[in-house]
């Protein structure tokens, strides 16, 4: 049976009653790894529900004040993320109610979101399709009126070397030299039989799975088109990682990766660009890794827009 306020008014409140034995103001104080239930719009405008992580906090500015209310900002987050799809209105109502809850203690509120945004993809030729997974967390912080909002994600892809497809190429060379000597006739049927055998592939470049991190700090007016985002920066690279996959499909993925050589430099120039082109986006920071499969190490590139006092490739540092 819950208690009437009556009796919730004379439960003793340490935390709010107390003084601390060593007094000092905090930067941050609230809870890490909440769960919820979050809505979230996908590109078809339908609304999903999945799982979440939150971390709710504010700062505590009174030095002599021992802790905070955090039960009011775990019922705040439970209210509002079941309530309505993530938006920037949202999030701002939200750490609006972070503060007011503790407007004798807190001048400043941070949220972060974090989950798997899931988009069904189609197959490269083929009539099947899948779920891709893509994490994503949303950081969102207020202070003196503003918020600030920062989306994060990450995109798989695949990358071929262009140095190996060209050291390739000319093993491939040598050996049609040496199959068909200059002074021997060539019929084309035999030529296009050996480029179909094991001897007319007698190298191939190294490819391997790649990441591209993305932190984008968002215009005020950004609506969490989180797809659209995940969408240029995949047509950027060109080789994103498949889901249901026929034979055509791998084929057409090969073609792909063939079209698309691609150094980590190429790569995060290629996302550069297209993040550049795109007025949502105020600032950006790009860590892209080569998961080489010719060395046991990441071959990596960093970026960013250049924003003064902004994100820099630093962002990454750590």
């Amino acid at each position: 049976m819950a208690p009437d306020d009556s009796t919730a008014r004379s439960l003793p409140d340490v935390a709010g009653q107390a003084r601390t034995q060593h007094a000092g103001t905090l930067d941050w104080v609230g809870m890490d790894g909440i769960q919820a239930p979050l809505l979230v719009t996908d590109a078809t405008g339908e609304v999903q529900r999945v799982s979440a992580r939150v971390d709710a906090h504010v700062n505590l500015y009174r030095p002599q004040v021992r802790g905070i209310h955090m039960s009011r900002l775990y019922l705040l987050v439970e209210q509002a993320l079941g309530a309505e799809p993530l938006a920037p209105c949202m999030l701002r109502r939200l750490l609006h109610g972070f503060l007011e809850s503790h407007a004798d203690l807190s001048d400043r509120a941070r949220l972060r979101i974090r989950y798997e945004h899931l988009v069904r993809r189609k197959a490269l030729r083929s009539e099947h399709s899948g779920w891709r997974s893509y994490p994503v967390t949303v950081t969102a912080l207020m202070h003196k009126g503003r918020v600030e909002i920062e989306l994060a994600t990450e995109v798989v892809y695949s990358s071929t070397c262009p140095a190996s497809a060209a050291l390739a190429r000319q093993l491939v060379r040598r050996q049609f030299a040496e199959q068909f000597p200059a002074d021997a006739p060539v019929e084309r049927e035999q030529v296009l039989a050996w480029l179909e055998s094991e001897e007319g592939m007698v190298a191939t470049p190294h490819a391997q799975r790649s990441t591209a991190t993305l932190r984008l700090r968002m215009a005020p007016s950004f609506g969490f088109d989180i797809e659209s985002l995940i969408d240029q920066v995949e047509d950027a690279l060109g080789t994103p990682v498949q889901t249901a996959v026929k034979r055509e499909d791998e084929q057409a993925f090969a073609l792909a990766n063939g079209r698309n050589l691609m150094f980590c430099e190429d790569a995060s120039r290629r996302i550069q660009a297209a993040l550049d082109a795109d007025e949502r986006i105020l600032d950006y920071a790009v860590r892209v890794s080569h998961h080489e499969s010719l060395h046991p190490h990441d071959a990596v590139a960093h970026a960013s827009k250049g924003v003064e006092g902004g994100y820099r490739a630093a962002a990454f540092d750590g």
